[in-house]
């Protein structure tokens, strides 16, 4: 009976794989596809239990989906078997083709390892392929391999247990088994794939809406930002080209944003602050500068620049921030002006004068003490002759090669000398200090007041700074005592410019309807290398007053 009914056993079987496999295709997730595989060796292989472990991503397995039985599905569904422990079992089983095959004679050796299982009771075999409660029978399930090579990768293991007809499979059953483990593996990697499709669509999805308000969001703080914001190119030809503009900055240059694309923020800053704009954009720092408005003037502005770069290509671009500091450069000039200014005249004042005439002298004096030059000689002589050439060059420092003088006459430093004070006339250019006391000015304050007297420093402070050259320093030291410094200048040069200036004191000066008259007198200071400050305006006051006592009382009247 069992050779006649076979045919018509194995064609409903196929009916029946044919269907389950079909299922399995077509199931909608991971989760459906893996108990659609489970449920398929239950109605469609013959097996009354049927469990699919499934291998994690650390490789051990999980119990995926059990069919054919409640309450070992409740019993074991989610647990999980290590990876040795499974390995070990595929090892050691009877191998059926790829299946693997525990007899009860052998699995009791399996009874504690931590591979989830479930327990049946029955009766011993009454022959020799009867089915034992405590057989083992596994289908592992293998990515698809290389056309005709081996296997590919393990995704899980198929537990089957208690076929219906109570007996072993045989060859057509095991097969079967084979067969479908295959396919469900196929199933399975199809719905793992899905599944991965599915999670990086959404993910992508989502990172394109953060994209998305990401973007607005910077659209709006860039558009709508109180202060001015560009998008500039960086590096290239191009570098620093303006590429886009909000409304604040195109306000604050009074130019319109089709304009400012034509422009890189080297055209817009100052001439003198193109190198400043240079190493911030380098640098992707902050500088302050001046930045060139439609109407020709300039504003002082804080440029601070972001480099917003691409992880693959490099610097893209630079995002630049603009604030107008205007009002504060303006109150920051202005206390530096205070600071160094006369508030009355507007002059430098006494610490201005004294700074700029220190930084024009250096400490050691041009001329040498006798018997250093002798000694500076004897010390570059014993130099190589490249050092000496190094020297003369004047790229050497030359005082601190061993046995080099006190003195270095080769540094950069310019020395300011004086003319010859035996020679009326000897050709040398030197910075002449004019030391200007007025007469009679006392007599102003003290006949008309304080307020006229400031009146008469006013005009006097005009007059002296009218009969200057552009470059040449005028400053009020105090009082009534005024200092000119003019570089340049010969012994006769400085001499004349002290009667064009004293002349051009004297003449009457208007104050509230009347007409007051100081006089001057000037005595001519020089400066050079090895004086201090103090000791150049002391020499020239000193001289005014020789010049002041050797003038006659009637030519020092004012008033």
């Amino acid at each position: 009976m069992e050779t006649e009914s076979e045919p018509y056993v194995r064609l409903a079987t196929l009916r029946q794989l044919h269907q389950v496999m079909a299922d399995m295709n077509t199931a909608r997730s991971l989760a459906d596809t893996l108990q659609t595989v489970a449920d398929g060796v239950v109605t469609g292989l013959g097996y009354e239990l049927a469990a699919v472990n499934l291998v994690r991503p650390d490789g051990d397995l999980v119990v995926a989906a059990l069919a054919g039985n409640s309450a070992a599905e409740a019993l074991i569904t989610g647990r999980v078997g290590s990876r040795a422990s499974w390995e070990r079992r595929l090892r050691m089983g009877e191998a059926w083709g790829d299946l693997r095959f525990i007899p009860h004679t052998e699995g009791w050796i399996l009874d504690e390892d931590d591979v989830p299982q479930w327990y049946t009771d029955g009766p011993e075999p009454r022959f020799e392929d009867e089915w034992h409660p405590s057989d083992r029978l596994f289908a592992p399930m293998y990515t698809p391999g290389v056309p005709g090579g081996a296997c590919g990768e393990l995704i899980g293991v198929l537990s089957v247990d208690r076929p219906r007809n109570g007996r072993r499979p045989g060859a057509w059953g095991r097969e079967a088994l084979q067969m479908y483990a295959f396919q469900a593996a196929i199933a399975i990697s199809n719905a793992r794939l899905r599944a991965n499709m599915q999670r990086a669509l959404v993910r992508l999805e989502r990172e394109q809406q953060a994209l998305r308000a990401s973007e607005e969001s910077f659209r709006q703080a860039f558009e709508y930002a109180p202060s001015g914001m560009a998008i500039a190119e960086m590096g290239g030809d191009q570098h620093g080209r303006i590429l886009r503009t909000n409304d604040a900055l195109c306000r604050l240059l009074g130019r319109p944003a089709s304009a400012m694309r034509r422009y890189s923020f080297a055209d817009l800053v100052h001439p003198e602050d193109v190198g400043t704009l240079l190493r911030t954009s380098a640098e992707g720092g902050r500088a302050e500068l001046r930045m060139c408005r439609r109407d020709g003037s300039y504003v002082w502005v804080s440029l601070r620049n972001s480099v917003v770069a691409d992880a693959a290509d490099g610097p893209r671009f630079l995002l630049t921030h603009v604030e107008d500091i205007e009002d504060r450069k303006r109150r920051e000039l202005q206390l530096a002006h205070r600071a160094s200014h006369d508030s009355l005249t507007g002059l430098p004042n006494s610490a201005e004068l004294r700074s700029r005439l220190s930084s024009r002298l250096c400490q050691r004096p041009f001329t040498l003490p006798q018997g250093v030059v002798d000694s500076l000689d004897a010390a570059y002589d014993q130099l190589p002759a490249d050092h000496r050439a190094y020297d003369l060059a004047g790229h050497g420092d030359f005082g601190s090669r061993p046995g080099a003088g006190a003195y270095d006459p080769f540094d950069h430093h310019v020395h300011t000398v004086a003319p010859d004070e035996r020679e009326a006339d000897d050709g040398t250019k030197g910075l002449a200090v004019l030391f200007c006391d007025l007469d009679g000015f006392k007599s102003i304050n003290d006949r008309f007041g304080h307020n006229a007297g400031d009146a008469v420093l006013v005009e006097v402070a005009r007059r002296l700074t009218s009969g200057v050259r552009d470059g040449d320093t005028v400053a009020r030291l105090g009082g009534d005592e005024f200092v000119v410094l003019a570089d340049g200048l010969g012994r006769a040069d400085a001499q004349d410019l002290a009667v064009r200036l004293r002349n051009a004191i004297i003449p009457p000066i208007r104050i509230d309807g009347r007409a007051v008259r100081v006089g001057a007198s000037f005595g001519i200071g020089w400066a050079h290398c090895g004086m201090t400050a103090d000791e150049v305006l002391k020499s020239a006051d000193e001289r005014m007053y020789v010049e002041k006592r050797s003038r006659p009382r009637q030519h020092r009247r004012a008033g």
